[in-house]
């Protein structure tokens, strides 16, 4: 398994809407484990295809406690939507930045899994957020996307001024 870079917000990649999986291949399983290892050594709880710079409609999750039940969606699409939550979200391409976000509280997904098997859940609180969160991604939608352009630009300019400080350190050294 290897671990994989994850693209950082503003980049224009993350706005990119992703292409359904044709065929779970081994290709397929292998970009999956490397994006839990990814996810996890993050450390996250998700993160979608295209946050690695695939464009593929992929997400992996695992909002256990242990980090020990990993999810897998392909093609995953929200079949049934219900009620609202407010929570605080961050995102592995949005480093350092959390806000409040409004989503759905229930969601029922299907999707298929690593073998090609067609999977239904239904889900709640963090793991339903969780999932429409990822499936922003797919869309090419950030959380930032549900924040005022006001907190936007200021978020963008934040972490801009942040890559540069870091390309300075990297090239002073």
């Amino acid at each position: 398994m290897a671990r994989l870079p994850i693209l950082h917000y503003p980049d224009s990649r993350l706005c990119k809407v992703a292409t359904p999986v044709e065929t779970v291949d081994n290709d397929i399983r292998t970009l999956v484990n490397n994006m839990l290892e990814t996810m996890y050594a993050a450390p996250g709880i998700g993160l979608a295809a295209t946050q690695v710079n695939v464009q593929k409609r992929i997400i992996v999750m695992d909002v256990s406690e242990q980090k020990n039940q990993p999810l897998v969606f392909i093609n995953p699409t929200l079949i049934e939507c219900e009620g609202s939550i407010e929570s605080e979200e961050g995102c592995l391409s949005v480093p350092g930045i959390c806000e409040t976000v409004r989503r759905f509280n229930r969601v029922r997904v299907t999707a298929l899994d690593v073998n090609s098997k067609s999977v239904e859940i239904d889900a709640s609180g963090l793991l339903a957020v969780c999932i429409q969160h990822e499936m922003d991604h797919l869309d090419g939608k950030l959380f930032v996307d549900y924040l005022s352009a006001l907190k936007r630009d200021h978020i963008r300019k934040k972490l801009e001024k942040q890559t540069r400080s870091v390309s300075r350190i990297k090239l002073s050294s």
